[in-house]
This record gives structure tokens, C-alpha cells and sequence, in this order.
């Protein structure tokens, strides 16, 4: 019976191969009327940093004939001043001959970028088209790119007044050090790309001065995509982080978005009574790490987002604090979190005691893990007023007139990845905060929404909108 089987699978295999043999024939074709066909008419490289080398992006040539095609040219036309260079069959270069497909078979072709300075401040759009003869007839898969001129910044020291400028975005490698006794200003619209593993470290005093239509920004120097439409904004650890040494007092950021990086912001004091850092309609979000770390510092927050990390949000050890109408969540995509929203520590690794004084006033904490660590105020000068939490707790000297295993209603949808902290309809952070907690500089949220004009105050960095009625 078993070789009756055996016979019967020899027999099939072998007629399964003959008709694949007369279905697909090794004769190269040569009719005008068998041509390539393709994955995609565009090879599209969103924003490329000129002087740099792109990602790698490809696509598919597939033969849909019974016959071999051979190709007999495959090249860029160099219809524009970027440079475009292909990689087919393991070959690198920006033309090919005699590239053959069998029947019913197909080749991958790889493209890079590397484009020329473009001599202006904003992008310019760049196309090129990649041309396949095939039997005398000519296809194209268009080549797109928005070539971006950037200012490189290479383990520079800044050690006189400086001001850096939105003319072109400013590209980071190694360390970008604000030198003792320096002020630097970033001014408004400002782009500082990062490179990996690159950082900002501030001993002297930085000033950031972004607005509401010009934001600053902050984050790494891949500008392409991770797939499809997903960016590589929704990437963490892509640079190191800014640091604010020790001797580092009364740097402003306001209107600042800081994203993408391992460390996060951390702000390092020995003075107590000389402010460090005053945060103001920020955003510093999506670290491996943590987004902002504070070791006995005086640090001020007004309306700013403090969001997705891997270990903790905020960290602080000691320190006098301040933060009103801040948002602090975690729903962070790429691992377990491990630790706390919020944690506060007062004991120095030497067994020594931090000391704290802190409020925050008006504040969310939410999201997929614990918001403060086990004990977090116990004996600590820090309170929390009219805050919302997850969590099933209740008030006491410490905590007062909170709200308690509330939901605020985020429109977040991680599992889309969307990462918007802003209240939905419903949210029980509407008209929830107390309006004497939050000063008239802070009176506009991020987007401009005045935080006074309802009735009530809400909770949080974003003030409540109304979603728009659909028919």
C-alpha cells in the first residue's frame, strides 16, 4: 500500500512539473506587446536632508508573460539636480543592461537618494523617473524627494550670546553644548533634528521661544517613514536628550514640542532657590526612558503635556515644583512600562534626604500603568489639588479636592497609533479645576483656547472643545 502511495505522489509531482514546464517557457520574448508591470508608478521619499543619504526604499518589476523579458535598459533619466541610485540584482549604480525576468517572475529594484544642496530655506520638491526599455518600449516609475538644506551642527560648543534661527533646521551630531556663562535663544519656528545618539547640553542658560503658530522643535533627523504613513515621530529612542547641568538657572522654553529621544529632558541643581527650568505650553513626549527628570531642582510647568515613556513620565528626586494645568500620561507603545507615571524620591544614593516642596494643581494623570509610586508623598511637602486620577482613591491632607477613578476621555487611540491628549466630549476633566490655581500667563492652552472664557476650569493642558456636530 505504501508504495502504491509513493508511485501515485511520484506520478503527480512529475505531471505537476511538465505542465509548469509548457506553462512557462525560457524563450526570451521579443513582442512590443509584453511589457513590465509594476508595484507602484511612485518611489516617493517625503523630506530628504540634502548632502544625505536616504533611507532605502523599493518596489516590485514583475514579468506577467509566459516568456523571459530581458530588459535591456534600466536607468534614472537625471531629469532633475538629485541624485538617484538603483540597486538591481546586487548591483548598485544608476543604469543597468540585459536584466532578464523569466515568465511569471519578478525583481525587486532598490532606490536611494542622495540629493544636492538646494540653495534656499524652504523644501523643494525634486522628481526624476526611473525608464525600463523593454523590446523597444520605454516605462517609467516616477522618483520623487523634498530636497531639505540643514545647517550641521558637529559636536559644537556654543560659548558667546548666540541666536539660533527657523531659516533652515539645524542637524545635530554628537553633542550641542551651551557653554558656562552663555545665553543661546532658539527663536521662534526653530528645528533642531537629531542625529543618533546626539544631544543638547546646557551649562549655561537657554531660551526657547516658540509661539503658538511657531512651535519649536525638538527631535530626531529621520524625517522619512517607518511604514506606509506611519513617521518615525512615533519612534522613541532615536537621540540621546537635553540635559541642564548643574549651575544651570532661569532657561524658558515655552511653546517647545520635544519628541523621539531615549533620556528625555533632565534638569540637575545644587541651588534650590534659583529656578532651573520654567516649562510653559510644552510638549515633551515619547521617550525610551523618560520625559522629564529633575534632581533637586526648582522647576515651573504651565500648561504643557508630559507624555509616553518607558519607565517613568516624571522623575524627580527632591526639588521645589510647580506644575498647573499639566497633562501626564502614559499609553507608550513600544514595551511594558515598568514604573510610575509620577515618581518622587527624596534619598540621595548616599542615604542623604531631598528635600521637596511642590504642588500641582489642575493635573491629569492617566494611562496604562500606576500614577505615582507606592508611598509617593508620604512626608513630603508636596500636595495635589483638584487633579484627576485612574485610580479608586480618596482625599487627605495631601491630596484635596481630586477626582478619582475619573476618565478624561483622551482621544487617544493607541492601537491607531494617534497620540492626541486633548478631551473628548464627556470628559470628567470639563469644568473640574479650580481657576485661582492657574495664573493669567497661562491663561491660553497650547492651541490658543482661552482656559477663562467657560464657565468652569478644566483639568489639564488642553482645554475641553466641543466636537463638531456631523448631519
Amino acid at each position: 500500500m505504501m508504495n502504491k502511495l509513493h508511485y501515485l505522489l511520484v506520478v503527480i509531482f512529475s505531471l505537476a512539473v511538465v505542465t509548469l514546464s509548457s506553462c512557462i517557457s525560457d524563450e526570451i520574448s521579443t513582442s512590443a506587446s509584453d511589457v513590465l508591470s509594476f508595484s507602484t508608478d511612485t518611489v516617493k521619499f517625503d523630506t530628504v536632508i540634502t548632502r544625505q543619504g536616504s533611507p532605502t526604499k523599493q518596489f516590485l518589476v514583475f514579468n506577467k508573460s509566459k516568456k523571459t523579458l530581458n530588459i535591456s535598459s534600466i536607468r534614472v533619466a537625471g531629469e532633475s539636480k538629485g541624485h538617484f541610485f538603483l540597486n538591481v540584482d546586487g548591483m548598485k549604480g544608476d543604469e543597468f543592461h540585459d536584466i532578464e525576468v523569466r515568465g511569471q517572475d519578478s525583481i525587486f529594484v532598490f532606490v536611494e537618494s542622495r540629493l544636492d544642496p538646494t540653495n534656499q530655506d524652504e523644501p523643494e520638491y525634486l522628481e526624476d523617473n526611473i525608464e525600463f526599455v523593454t523590446n523597444g518600449v520605454t516605462q517609467k516609475v516616477a522618483v520623487t524627494a523634498w530636497g531639505q538644506d540643514v545647517i550641521i551642527l558637529n559636536d559644537t560648543t556654543l560659548s558667546s550670546p548666540t541666536h539660533l534661527t527657523a531659516s533652515k533646521p539645524y542637524v545635530v551630531y554628537g553633542t550641542l553644548t551651551v557653554d558656562t556663562l552663555t545665553h543661546v535663544t532658539l527663536d521662534p519656528g526653530t528645528t533642531l533634528l537629531f542625529h543618533d545618539e546626539a544631544s543638547m547640553l546646557v551649562k549655561g542658560r537657554l531660551t526657547a521661544q516658540g509661539t503658538q503658530d511657531k512651535p519649536i522643535t525638538l527631535r530626531g533627523d529621520r524625517l522619512d517613514h517607518v511604514v506606509g504613513e506611519i513617521g518615525y515621530d512615533i519612534m522613541s529612542g532615536q537621540w540621546d536628550g537635553v540635559y541642564f547641568n548643574y549651575g544651570s538657572f532661569d532657561n524658558e522654553l515655552s511653546f517647545v514640542t520635544m519628541r523621539g529621544c531615549y533620556y528625555g529632558m533632565q534638569v540637575f541643581s545644587y541651588d534650590m532657590g534659583h529656578r532651573s527650568l520654567h516649562l510653559f505650553n510644552c510638549v515633551l513626549h515619547n521617550s525610551t526612558l523618560l520625559t522629564l527628570m529633575g534632581v533637586n531642582a526648582w522647576i515651573d510647568a504651565e500648561g504643557c503635556e508630559f507624555s509616553d515613556a518607558g519607565v517613568v513620565v516624571a522623575d524627580f528626586l527632591g526639588g521645589k515644583l510647580s506644575f498647573v494645568n499639566c497633562t501626564f500620561a502614559n499609553y507608550y507603545l513600544f514595551a511594558a512600562i515598568e514604573g510610575p507615571i509620577l515618581n518622587l524620591e527624596t534619598e540621595y544614593d548616599d542615604g542623604t534626604t531631598a528635600p521637596f516642596d511642590g504642588h500641582f494643581d489642575n493635573c491629569i494623570f492617566y494611562g496604562n500603568t500606576s500614577e505615582l509610586n507606592m508611598n509617593a508623598l508620604d512626608g513630603y511637602n508636596v500636595i495635589m489639588r483638584n487633579c484627576l486620577f485612574k485610580s479608586n482613591g480618596e482625599d487627605d491632607s495631601c491630596f484635596i479636592n481630586c477626582m478619582w477613578d475619573a476618565d478624561p476621555m483622551f482621544y487617544t487611540e493607541r492601537e491607531k497609533y494617534i497620540f492626541d491628549y486633548r478631551l473628548r466630549d464627556g470628559s470628567d476633566a470639563i469644568a473640574r479645576g479650580d481657576r485661582s490655581y492657574c495664573p493669567e500667563s497661562a491663561r491660553y492652552d497650547r492651541y490658543g483656547v482661552d482656559r477663562f472664557a467657560g464657565e468652569g476650569h478644566d483639568i489639564g493642558a488642553y482645554v475641553w472643545v466641543p466636537a463638531p456636530v456631523t448631519e
